[in-house]
């Protein structure tokens, strides 16, 4: 399996080819370190990805950075401006989606639209140790397969938010008392 960093590369190299405002604000990637491998590695090394393993790596690479510029810090990627990191994450959402769906993987399309909507809903809640859980839960399911158990944990952790959030309506602001 490739470490992260090799990852990282591809990613490089592919964003360059890309051009635009993505292109330049393209950081060097990594020379050394990052030698485990990451998200991205764990799903195209599965049975599922095997048709295009580089394929697969690299428009997750996307989808991960595309998720560091909405939340975090990217390894690549990083625009002085707020706005445009915003622009720029949701653009690399959509060209990994785009990737996929050109690969026919509609299984894969839906679980990574479920990843993006549950890590929102995670980051949202505060909640770091959720949104781990859901990146290493879907890259099992785009390498290996979801089953039973991993639907019933999303509709779980969707359960939760919205639990919570009509406890939240439900419960009048101080202000409205």
């Amino acid at each position: 399996m490739r470490a992260a960093r090799e990852g990282l590369q591809s990613l490089h190299a592919a964003l360059v080819a890309q051009g635009g405002p993505v292109a330049e604000a393209l950081l060097e990637p990594p020379a050394s370190g990052l030698q485990e491998p990451g998200p991205a590695q764990v799903a195209s090394a599965g049975p599922r990805a095997a048709s295009a393993p580089g394929e697969y790596e690299l428009l997750i690479e996307m989808i991960l950075e595309g998720s560091r510029l909405h939340y975090g810090e990217p390894a690549l990627v990083a625009p002085e401006d707020p706005d445009l990191r915003l622009l720029l994450g949701d653009q690399l959402y959509a060209l990994g989606l785009q990737r996929l769906a050109e690969l026919g993987d509609l299984q894969a399309v839906a679980e990574l639209a479920d990843l993006i909507s549950l890590v929102a809903q995670a980051h949202a809640e505060g909640d770091a140790g959720r949104v781990e859980a859901i990146w290493a839960a879907g890259m099992r399911a785009i390498g290996w397969g979801a089953d039973g158990a991993h639907e019933a944990a999303k509709a779980g952790f969707r359960a939760s938010t919205e639990a919570a959030y009509g406890v939240r309506r439900a419960t009048p602001h101080r202000d409205e008392r």
